[in-house]
């Protein structure tokens, strides 16, 4: 009761762990009333008409991925719930798909079930639990992992990059004198992840790392397994800006969105040498508000500057010939969504 009262504490005291949607509650005014305007609940669906539903949700992530060239994507491939390990096995092999790989739904949001598969029991034990069409991708062990927001006007030749989030995944540093639980819970972060590893890791809690191992508790880079997302717009200028226009332009129908990617270093990304995990459309989130310390007024600031963009696209690309998203094509999204899953 004690721990469970202090992670209250502690995401109280700080907005990036409050629960998306109770930060989204003004924003979400802000979609009514640009609704109303538009006269289309779901106008937002018009950024980017080479995305089913616009990229907002329900989209699949293997059909996006496949718009993007070749070079710049992880291998992938589509698993049915129905295929056995055997054919899942058999599949790998022909594409040369390796352990440990990364397997998750192909329609989801915010690292629903992601999951880093070691080898086929892993496999095995992830298949037991799951009713959704997966995506297995090539497991990216680059030291660099970011998030890069772009957009472009419709009636402009070059568009912008808004948002860099770097992300720096959970680990701790070990004394050779304290267990892992043990140098956890020194850290605030590392403290609320605790009971989820402790649960569902094959991490032993009670060794102790050598004095200064470095020790990778949580390989996948979302904010809601003990990930830090970092402010990375210092990395923002013109070289970044026309290696990520460059990309955006050969992916028809996309205007509006962030590029979750892995490369070796700041050089590389620069070059271009990089691959893409996933391209998120139209619900994309300028996720470098939610590093350590960037204040809850300013993030809002940051969201609405980019909701009034997504707006302003929609808009162009509606008089362009694009049409809105139904009323009934929504909801048929929204029931496809992770967002309105109990589990």
């Amino acid at each position: 009761m004690k721990s469970l009262k202090s992670n209250f504490r502690i995401k109280l005291r700080h907005w990036e762990y409050w629960p998306w949607w109770i930060v989204y509650i003004p924003v979400y005014a802000y979609w009514l009333w640009c609704g109303l305007k538009a006269r289309a609940i779901f106008y937002l669906s018009a950024a980017n008409p080479g995305f089913e539903y616009g990229g907002i949700i329900g989209s699949s992530k293997k059909a996006i991925l496949d718009k993007i060239p070749t070079e710049l994507v992880p291998v992938a491939v589509i698993i049915n719930p129905k295929d056995s390990v055997d054919i899942i096995l058999d599949r790998m092999k022909e594409e040369q798909l390796l352990f440990p790989v990364v397997v998750k739904p192909d329609v989801g949001e915010r690292g629903f079930k992601v999951e880093l598969i070691h080898n086929q029991n892993d496999l095995e034990d992830y298949l037991s639990d799951n009713e959704d069409t997966l995506i297995m991708q090539e497991y990216l062990d680059m030291p660099l992992e970011a998030g890069i927001f772009y957009y472009r006007l419709p009636n402009e030749d070059k568009g912008s990059v808004s948002s860099v989030v770097l992300k720096g995944l959970l680990t701790i540093t070990g004394d050779g004198k304290h267990s892992i639980r043990e140098l956890m819970l020194k850290s605030e972060r590392a403290k609320l992840q605790i009971a989820r590893l402790a649960e569902s890791s094959t991490l032993n809690l009670e060794q102790i790392p050598a004095k200064g191992e470095k020790m990778l508790l949580e390989p996948i880079g979302n904010h809601n397994r003990g990930t830090t997302f970092l402010d990375g717009n210092y990395l923002i200028n013109q070289q970044l800006i026309d290696i990520i226009d460059g990309i955006s332009k050969k992916i028809e129908g996309f205007f509006y969105g962030r590029y979750d990617l892995r490369c070796k270093d700041e050089e590389a990304l620069y070059r271009g040498e990089f691959k893409v995990m996933e391209l998120n459309g139209s619900v994309s989130e300028p996720a470098h508000i939610y590093s350590p310390g960037f204040s809850l007024i300013e993030g809002y600031r940051v969201l609405y500057h980019h909701w009034r963009i997504l707006y302003k696209i929609s808009r162009m690309n509606n008089k362009n010939g694009v049409p809105y998203m139904s009323f009934r094509t929504g909801l048929k999204a929204l029931r496809k969504s992770r967002f309105t899953r109990k589990d």
